[in-house]
Order: structure tokens, then C-alpha cells, then sequence
């Protein structure tokens, strides 16, 4: 059974074991490490829109014929925890297989401690990206 991405777990420990006041701090830093969105998605055309943020947040996974996931993501930079979100997500899972997205546990940000840190709303809308980004991965391998 394949685990989940190794740079996705080292973020996971980074958080884990950091101090509480710098757990915000880190988040920051991720809320800027999302990837521009390409041309084709401008207009967030074919774009999953997740209705539990509380802010407007649009995701896309698509995978390749090689069996790799890419994803992206758009969320306002007024929005910068969930922005944090994404961008922990398009780094952990850079280059991850099927198997390794898949195998990503639900409870991501409470292994993080951010349940400590942020509103549990907030957490449940980082849940909510996680849950629909697995769910097109499992759509389109199953295809």
C-alpha cells in the first residue's frame, strides 16, 4: 500500500513539531508557493469550485498518462490560510503518483497541529480541498 508523498510527510513533521507561534508563520510562507494558474484555466474553466471554503477556492487534478498527479489551484491572496493550504498541498504532492495522493490521510492538517492554531471552519475547508482533489484522482484513474 503506497504512502503518502515523502515531501508531503516532511511538511507534515515540519508542523507537527513546530512551536505554536511559528506555526502561522510557516503557513504564510506556503500561501505564497502556489503556481500561477496556465491560460487554459483563465477563467477557472474546468476549474472544481469547493463551496466549504469560506472564501472562493478552485481546484483541478488531472492525471497523467504515466500515472502522476498535477494539480492546481486558485484562491484570492486576501485568503492567505487558504492560500497556505493549497500551497502546502502543490508542493507536498508535486510529482506524486496516484497511489500516493490517494494515500494522504484525511486528518493532514490535524497531523499538522493546525487544529491548534487556526478555526476548526478553516480546517474543515482545508479537509474539504484534500477530499475533492482525491476524489478527481480517483475518478480519472478509475477511467
Amino acid at each position: 500500500m503506497p504512502e503518502m508523498p515523502t515531501k508531503l510527510a516532511e511538511i507534515v513533521d515540519e508542523f507537527a513539531t513546530a512551536p505554536r507561534d511559528v506555526v502561522l508563520e510557516m503557513l504564510l510562507e506556503y500561501s505564497d508557493a502556489i503556481p500561477p494558474l496556465p491560460a487554459e484555466f483563465s477563467g477557472r474553466e474546468g476549474m472544481e469550485q469547493v463551496p466549504e471554503c469560506q472564501t472562493a477556492f478552485f481546484l483541478r487534478a488531472e492525471v497523467t498518462p504515466e500515472g502522476t498527479v498535477t494539480t492546481w489551484f486558485d484562491c484570492p491572496p486576501e485568503a492567505p490560510t487558504t492560500r497556505a493550504f493549497a500551497g502546502i498541498l502543490a508542493e507536498g504532492l508535486a510529482g506524486a503518483t496516484v497511489g500516493e495522493v490517494l494515500a494522504v490521510p484525511g486528518d493532514l492538517y490535524h497531523r499538522m497541529g493546525l487544529d491548534k492554531a487556526i478555526s476548526p471552519l478553516r480546517v474543515r475547508g482545508g479537509t474539504a480541498v484534500l477530499a475533492r482533489l482525491q476524489r478527481q484522482v480517483r475518478e480519472q484513474s478509475a477511467s
